[in-house]
């Protein structure tokens, strides 16, 4: 009964009773990027664009995202939830609210923000809720941070988009998406941190629906 309990206890976000209270400073992480070197809080080449991507396990999410061309800087953490700098151990128990997520900088001269999106619908299932495939919980749920309207009305044309395409090839779910506006990012310890370069053969939950999402509609970037 205990087990099954806290099983559901992961299956919803927390109440403000339940959430963990966090700490007052950051966690300690890594300095570099294990495979570009580059420095993981900045300053990043000028010019760049930051966004904040949840689509599952930010390990198989994060080394999907430092192969992609223009991309020059990732990081795994967290946001979404409510509890300050949680720990690895604190977000998986449910009671921090919030989803394991990708930091990603990148040159909007070389990729868009649309195409990043677009890379972000087609790598996961955005319509299980909270969850992704095996992985179970609000942590690995389904979320989008942006950092003002022209952002947030850019991720939303792409998810109705996609919607249209997932319809449109007889995938019965609807898109749970998040999309939150200048949500706080809290990065993961050292050890989270590229972890797939670190340790090739270690789980990625990095999955998708196999159907393409559509950028024609989508005019901003």
């Amino acid at each position: 009964m205990y087990i099954l309990d806290m099983f559901n206890r992961k299956m919803k976000l927390p109440s403000s009773a339940e959430t963990l209270p966090g700490r007052d400073q950051p966690m300690a992480t890594a300095d570099r990027h294990f495979v570009s070197g580059h420095s993981l809080k900045g300053p990043f080449p000028q010019g760049s664009a930051t966004a904040l991507f949840g689509l599952g396990c930010f390990w198989g999410a994060e080394r999907l995202f430092w192969r992609t061309k223009g991309v020059t800087v990732t990081a795994a953490g967290y946001a979404g939830g409510t509890t300050p700098n949680p720990t690895y151990q604190e977000v998986c128990t449910g009671q921090t609210g919030h989803a394991e997520v990708v930091f990603v900088a990148y040159d909007p001269l070389v990729i868009s923000y649309a195409a990043l999106l677009k890379l972000f619908f087609e790598s996961h299932d955005p319509t299980q809720g909270m969850r992704q495939g095996d992985d179970m919980g609000t942590q690995y749920r389904s979320w989008l941070g942006v950092a003002g309207p022209s952002e947030r009305a850019v991720a939303e044309a792409v998810r109705s988009a996609y919607q249209a395409a997932l319809t449109a090839a007889g995938h019965r779910g609807r898109i749970t998406t998040e999309i939150a506006d200048n949500a706080p990012f809290y990065y993961a310890d050292a050890d989270q941190q590229q972890y797939l370069a670190k340790h090739p053969g270690g789980h990625c939950g990095s999955g998708g629906t196999g159907i393409a999402c559509p950028l024609t509609l989508v005019t901003a970037s």
